[in-house]
């Protein structure tokens, strides 16, 4: 049995410049946080005494003979690229829901990766496990996604990551003394607006309106070092944090008319009204969670005037992906 640990993740600024068409051109960065909110996979070989080969147990249940016969995109593109010939049985657990803007789809492959290499008794360092990730979800199964979730899901952390026009990347963990860390998440609320939505469909309309937006996504670029700027100067407020997410959401709106729509702009305006500096929807957009920055005092005014959404408290998270049970067959060859 093998049982791996994820993290999803909040991205503050940057989204959108880890587009590989982007990142090709003229490299990127962001600035966020991996929390302590998770995917759990666990993997073991299936016993040959049932009908099926393979059991795949999610919010569907998939008992299939062949890899090519299982639905799961992601599933039957890793188990296929690893060239499994062993029956597996594979369950997914998260902490938040699927299509929720929180990179889940990224630490679900992070996750499964590290299953399978700790199936075959393969260590995976993180910016292996990142990279292969990256490779997967955008060669394999050709979805419209960018860079930073997959490094999120493998690292952790508080970091900034830049992306250079090779392909490569940097992963730069925002060194800040305790207080300051707490002082951020302490005026951060996270809510789940109850709407789901295909984060690669909107990816796609980002990504091809990408020519016609380059002075947009220049400013969002910038604003990565703005944040961290404020973030390192114990002097600045964390609200400044939110005045600039602001910025950045109002230009994120620009870039696809399909990343708000009118409940989740309802939504805003009335965490902005009781006291919110500045807040986004996470992800592509078009749903899922919303992240604000408020004022601790003023947090019990925006949960009330959110009291309809579910609220969800987090920290942040240090470790990465991990194994946490490692109970290998002694034959390990999947």
């Amino acid at each position: 049995m093998i049982i791996s640990r994820t993290p999803f993740r909040i991205s503050l600024f940057g989204g959108g410049t880890d587009y590989a068409p982007w990142v090709a051109r003229y490299g990127g960065a962001v600035l966020g946080l991996a929390i302590d909110k998770y995917c759990y996979i666990s993997l073991r070989k299936l016993p040959p005494f049932f009908d099926y080969k393979h059991r795949i147990v999610y919010s569907t249940v998939e008992n299939v003979k062949e890899i090519s016969e299982i639905k799961h995109p992601a599933v039957r593109g890793l188990f296929q690229d690893f060239g499994v010939t062993t029956g597996l049985e594979l369950h997914h657990d998260g902490d938040l829901p699927a299509r929720s803007g929180l990179g889940s789809s990224s630490s679900f492959t992070v996750g499964l990766i590290s299953a399978l290499n700790a199936m075959e008794g393969r260590m995976v360092h993180k910016r292996q496990l990142a990279s292969e990730a990256i490779r997967i979800e955008q060669q394999v199964l050709a979805e419209n996604v960018g860079c930073q979730d997959q490094i999120w899901a493998a690292y952790g952390g508080l970091n900034r990551i830049d992306f250079k026009t090779d392909g490569t990347f940097g992963v730069l963990p925002m060194i800040i003394p305790p207080s300051r860390r707490r002082q951020l998440v302490d005026s951060m609320m996270l809510v789940f607006t109850g709407l789901s939505r295909i984060a690669s469909e909107i990816a796609k309309d980002q990504i091809d309106n990408i020519d016609k937006k380059e002075a947009q996504l220049a400013a969002m670029r910038r604003m990565v070092d703005i944040g961290e700027s404020i973030l390192c100067d114990e002097r600045e407020p964390i609200e400044r944090l939110g005045d600039l997410l602001h910025e950045a959401w109002m230009l994120k709106r620009t870039l696809s008319s399909k990343v708000t729509t009118p409940e989740t702009d309802a939504i805003y305006e009335a965490a902005r009204a009781a006291g919110a500096s500045g807040g986004k929807l996470m992800g592509a957009g078009g749903g899922g969670f919303m992240v604000f920055i408020v004022r601790p005092d003023l947090k019990p005014k925006v949960r009330e005037a959110l009291r309809n959404l579910v609220h969800v408290k987090f920290n942040i998270d240090t470790q990465g992906s991990k194994i946490m049970v490692y109970e290998p067959d002694d034959d390990n060859e999947i």
